[in-house]
């Protein structure tokens, strides 16, 4: 087994000659989101993109490539959160040869062996669909039933037969593995268990409010899947040795099956989330790559134990976060390229010779690269790029209330158009030049505070091959335990300037942007005309930004609530939750596809959990109100902790989200408990508390208006932070607040931005901090107040908020202001939309379509005769030249 001190320096000295030169230097502060001057194009989350190639368009978040066996084509997968669809690219001209939409897909996608069909996976239809291939042209023709549609199997990951009569299929959902016999006289599907019989999906509750149809967020609740649960996701077939690998997803195992007894043999173990596999053509190697821990394991297939470990990161023991999930072998097998998709790379490696992997360096790609694959001439990598390749305002096709471009153009989740990058690898000697250029622009990619994102040190069990670009860590450093690393100040120094901060206040509302609430304040970047809740409405949200410190440059790291309370409490969402929540949000009739966030399902969990997780490491004291915690079944019932962490750490008797319960009372529960602990002489240094109700809830007749809703949010914020203030604990006190994710409103800079607070005595009072933060600058802020260690890479590398601090404190109380609208208001039989919103369930964030509920509060608010204002918003669209020939994609 190859060690650390093994691990060659190929790129120490050219990154450190580079770094002055070739590497495009960082955004001013004040920068926004969207193309910079020099072409680089900044993302919200601070990090960068400098795509190598050439960058085709080709539909919403692209997760898998297929090559055609005779290499003229390839053919892309979408299964993002609009319609799904099979894309046809023309690999001479670059250009889409043909489109085929299907119902639904995840994951699966092959080529029989001559080439004359293309399988992919039907997903919750439970089948594969089948399509005929000639000339770049697909035909689409009858779909093979796996099982009956009523179960639950979901088949994702699939391998075929070299003589194409048989296809091997992952089943996500149902835990199992299926064969299929294709053909007429076919025999019937067989099935093997790789864990707990599948749990069939959630039947519709008869006691919920709102609806006759149960929420996202409670079916999951009631979904009895196993917490062992292995998901099986990708399969691979050696024939030669008549076996089947699986990686099983939630189990950090591959399944061995031998195919001649179709009968379970052993499980390798792996690290966590292995995803996709490749073979080597020998058969002697099993790559895997494992996305939660920046890792690619080669297996012996001999053994199956790991012969190395290739570790797919830019410096050696860098925090979790780059998430590794797709792998391709150059035509000769001698060089392995990895999709990293949260870095927004591709990591290459030397792989020629068993046991003496060498790394190679960095490919710069567009955003959330999910596929790689490389062309059988070995001159063109092909990626896919989930997110797209650009974040820019975009008037034509950005979401615009009451127009009829379709939900694509109006939803954030719709907007993720990605592409495939077309790179001409260097070929001889103009390979190690191009890779050194290649790599200086990957690492330039990283946030300006980077070099902290690979502050950590990695566990003795997983370090063998290393990407370049600083020393290897010691021994005495990879023996050290988590515990050890998570209160290590090695880690992470902390500021001099850090204010003297012993108790941190964290509060997560919901769904709105800066414009919708803010824009009206004359003091920031807003504009006024896409204002829903101005100042008669949230007094205090805009009082608190007057008093203490107005952050006009504010970006969630989310897109939705499933991610969003994800980034929000971990400062990362896993590749589970990245790839299941469009299927949740854009294809949940079929009820298989479970709300996958906010400690439902073990697999979604981060590699090092939650900041809860990190103050426990560090001995700081914490509670939640109300993040992940599952409400009580009625209102006199306790809630109770969804994650051991937080058992014992949670207020019971404080609701979580429940759009019927008014945000008064939570602010009653609080300020009670914050009275308790004053009466006590201490609290909790960390607490993490929930206000939900700007969600609103439509114009559902009898539920509060969607200004009392928000208004009623607003006066609870401002109650709250009222008595804080008042408290013995305020001179050492911070409260920061923000959005879980800006989904549900219009903003004339990007769909990301969103309104946050930093509240405290040392907080800059009347002042304007235009500063680039997202919700992990807000997290590392807290951990370095706290003394926590960070999360991911992401929070590690984002700005911290400094600059919204001041030297000297200021203990000047704030005082809530009243309400200006009626919290009693309600919706009527005579309110614009109420029939629509009848058919709406709002006992859920994000259980409803986004386009009309955005219809219904601008009508409802401005007046039926209003006409809304057509915003600016980004779009993760790119550009390329368009080819002759090619369809033109309407979206």
């Amino acid at each position: 087994m190859m060690t650390l001190a093994r691990c060659g320096s190929f790129f120490l000295s050219s990154l450190l000659a580079l770094s002055a030169g070739a590497a495009e230097p960082n955004p001013p502060a004040r920068g926004l989101p969207g193309p910079l001057p020099d072409g680089t194009v900044l993302l919200p989350n601070q990090w960068q993109l400098r795509p190598a190639g050439e960058q085709v368009v080709t539909g919403d978040f692209p997760v898998n490539l297929a090559l055609h066996p005779r290499g003229k084509f390839a053919a892309v997968l979408h299964c993002g959160y609009g319609p799904h669809e099979v894309v046809i690219l023309d690999l001479a001209t670059r250009a889409v040869a043909s489109r085929q939409r299907v119902p639904e897909a995840f994951y699966g996608l092959a080529f029989s062996r001559d080439g004359s069909q293309l399988f992919c996976s039907g997903s919750s239809d439970e089948n594969i669909r089948v399509f005929c291939f000639a000339d770049g042209k697909i035909e689409t023709a009858d779909p093979v039933a796996v099982r009956d549609i009523q179960e639950r199997g979901v088949p994702a990951g699939l391998a075929v037969s070299a003589d194409g009569r048989t296809i091997y299929v992952a089943n996500l959902w149902g835990q199992s593995i299926t064969r299929l016999h294709l053909g007429p006289d076919a025999a019937a599907p067989e099935h093997l268990a790789l864990g707990e019989p599948a749990a069939p999906a959630p039947a519709p509750d008869p006691d919920a409010t709102d609806d006759p149809s149960i929420t996202k967020r409670d079916r999951a609740l009631l979904d009895a899947t196993d917490p062992s649960a292995p998901f099986p996701y990708a399969c691979v077939l050696d024939e030669k040795r008549h076996r089947l690998y699986v990686s099983c997803w939630g189990r950090g195992q591959v399944a061995v099956i031998d195919t001649a007894t179709f009968a379970l043999v052993t499980r390798w173990p792996t690290a966590a989330h292995p995803n996709e596999l490749l073979l080597s053509r020998d058969g002697r190697r099993l790559f895997t790559a494992t996305a939660n821990t920046n890792t690619v394991a080669i297996l012996d297939t001999d053994t199956g134990l790991a012969s190395e470990t290739l570790l797919a990161e830019l410096t050696p023991g860098a925090l979790p976060g780059n998430t590794p999930n797709a792998l391709a072998l150059s035509p000769d097998g001698q060089r392995l390229f990895v999709a990293c998709a949260n870095i927004n790379a591709i990591a290459a490696f030397d792989i020629a010779t068993i046991g003496a992997a060498r790394p190679l360096g960095f490919i710069p790609t567009g955003w959330y690269p999910t596929s790689v694959r490389v062309t059988a001439d070995g001159q063109t990598l092909l990626v896919a790029n989930g997110k797209g390749s650009r974040s820019f305002p975009n008037p034509k096709y950005g979401p615009r209330p009451g127009s009829a471009t379709g939900d694509k153009a109006q939803y954030i989740g719709g907007l993720m158009q990605g592409s495939v990058s077309f790179i001409a690898l260097p070929q001889g000697e103009k390979w190690e030049p191009q890779m050194k250029a290649w790599t200086a622009l990957a690492y330039a990619g990283v946030p300006a505070n980077g070099e902290n994102a690979q502050r950590s040190t990695p566990n003795a069990q997983r370090s063998t091959t290393q990407i370049p670009g600083a020393a290897a860590a010691s021994d005495g450093q990879a023996a050290a335990s988590d515990a050890e690393r998570s209160t290590s100040s090695a880690l992470r120094p902390l500021p001099a300037a850090l204010p003297p901060i012993e108790h941190v206040l964290y509060i997560i509302k919901e769904n709105r942007t800066y414009d919708q609430v803010l824009g009206d304040m004359k003091e920031g970047n807003g504009d006024a005309s896409l204002c829903l809740f101005p100042e008669k409405i949230t007094p205090n949200h805009h009082a608190l930004a007057r008093q203490f410190v107005l952050l006009d440059n504010f970006y969630v790291d989310a897109e939705v609530s499933a991610d969003g309370h994800e980034w929000s409490m971990g400062a990362y969402a896993t590749d589970f939750v990245e790839k299941t929540w469009p299927l949740s949000y854009g294809h949940g009739k079929s009820g298989k596809f479970p709300y996958p966030a906010e400690g439902n399902f073990p697999i979604a969990t981060p590699a090092r959990g939650y900041l809860w997780d990190r103050a426990k490491a560090a001995g700081v004291t914490y509670r939640s109100y109300g993040e992940f915690v599952r409400n009580g079944k009625t209102l006199a019932d306790p809630g109770t902790a969804r994650l051991p962490a937080l058992r014992d750490h949670i207020d019971p008797m404080y609701r979580s989200f429940d759009m019927a319960y008014p945000d008064q009372l939570r602010a009653d529960r609080f300020i009670a408990e914050l009275h308790r602990f004053e009466t006590e002489g201490a609290m909790p240094r960390l607490q993490i508390i929930r206000l939900p109700n700007d969600h609103t809830s439509g114009t559902s007749r009898g539920k509060p208006t969607p200004n009392a809703a928000v208004a009623d949010n607003d006066l609870a914020l401002g109650r709250l932070v009222d008595a804080v203030t008042k408290s013995k604990f305020w001179p050492h006190t911070a409260i920061f607040v923000l959005e879980d994710d800006a989904q549900n409103g219009p903003d004339h800079i990007d769909a990301h931005r969103s309104p946050a607070f930093v509240i405290s005595p040392y907080a800059r009072h009347a002042a304007v901090d235009s500063h680039m933060y997202s919700t992990s600058s807000m997290l590392h802020t807290i951990e370095l107040l706290l003394g926590l260690q960070p999360m991911s890479q992401f929070d590690a590398a984002a700005r911290p908020m400094l600059a919204a601090f001041q030297p000297d404190p200021d203990l000047t109380p704030y005082t809530a202001r009243p309400a200006q609208v009626s919290l009693e208001e309600k919706n009527t039989i005579l309110s614009f939309g109420y029939r629509a919103s009848e058919k709406m369930d709002f006992t859920r964030e994000d259980a409803i379509d986004d386009r009309k509920l955005n219809d219904l509060l601008w009508h409802a608010i401005r007046g039926p005769a209003s006409r809304p204002p057509a915003p600016r918003r980004a779009a993760f669209v790119f550009t390329a030249k368009e080819k002759p020939g090619a369809e033109k994609d309407d979206d």
